[in-house]
């Protein structure tokens, strides 16, 4: 069950009409426990046509009166996933709507996108991100078909603690994986850096997918169905290195060794 929040009236148009005019405005909604802040889509997406695409003018002064009007139905602190859908967002807009948040007590934590551009700015300014390969509704029924890898996702960044980056292909990190920080891909995941937080390459159970970084001090490593923990004890000289599924399990090689076997 959903609850939209945003909506203070009842309207007597027909559902088609109705449809397409909510999908067109700036909407809080309430799903599974998560307050959601959705943005109208910047282009058509199958069943609902846009005319023309939202400003971010206009989107802001939607926003505005949002918050104002059902800042009294929301509990302090919070947490708001912001569902951006195809609308490209740089760091100012992205910090612009985390503030309006704020000042009716209102934390922004997640953002959901299908834009890389906007996956790179929400992660550079430290926030969870899941990209999507998609313009997806939130009520659509996902499909069992084998969707192929969207493009590599490159981020240059230290993800932190709290931090946790979605994508339907590679990421590329030039940067560390802080302990508490978790990196989520459904191809492969190259870290240029240290990896000491939590990482899942093949999320969509490809069991080829590989694991590559500098420094390998897990938290936990998974590749598609199966897991293996980190070490104990660092060991005393690190090695470029990388994960991948022998019949056994997730195996750990230096990636000169690696890459003789799969050459």
């Amino acid at each position: 069950m959903s609850s939209d929040a945003s909506d203070a009236s009842v309207s007597t148009t027909s559902t088609s009409t109705q449809e397409v005019s909510t999908n067109l405005q700036v909407r809080f909604k309430t799903e599974e426990g998560k307050l959601l802040l959705l943005l109208p889509p910047e282009s058509n997406s199958g069943e609902i046509e846009s005319p023309t695409a939202m400003t971010w003018t206009e989107i802001w002064q939607q926003l505005k009166q949002r918050l104002k009007a059902g800042e009294r139905f929301w509990q302090p602190k919070t947490e708001v996933e912001l569902i951006a859908f195809d609308r490209l967002l740089d760091t100012r807009q992205l910090q612009e709507i985390a503030e309006a948040l704020l000042e009716v007590e209102l934390k922004l934590e997640r953002v959901s996108t299908s834009r890389r551009q906007t996956a790179v700015a929400a992660a550079t300014v430290g926030y969870s991100v899941e990209q999507k390969s998609a313009l997806t509704t939130l009520s659509q029924t996902p499909t069992k078909k084998v969707q192929p890898l969207a493009e590599p996702l490159y981020l240059q960044m230290t993800v932190r603690s709290g931090v946790e980056i979605r994508h339907p292909g590679t990421i590329i990190i030039v940067g560390d994986i802080n302990p508490g920080g978790s990196v989520i891909a459904d191809g492969d995941i190259l870290v240029w850096g240290r990896l000491r937080g939590v990482v899942h390459a093949g999320a969509k159970g490809n069991s080829k997918s590989v694991i590559m970084t500098l420094q390998m001090e897990p938290t936990l490593i998974r590749i598609a169905e199966q897991v293996a923990r980190g070490p104990e004890k660092p060991p005393a000289q690190f090695y470029p290195e990388v994960a991948y599924v022998v019949d056994q399990g997730i195996r750990i090689s230096r990636v000169k060794d690696f890459a003789k076997i799969y050459r």
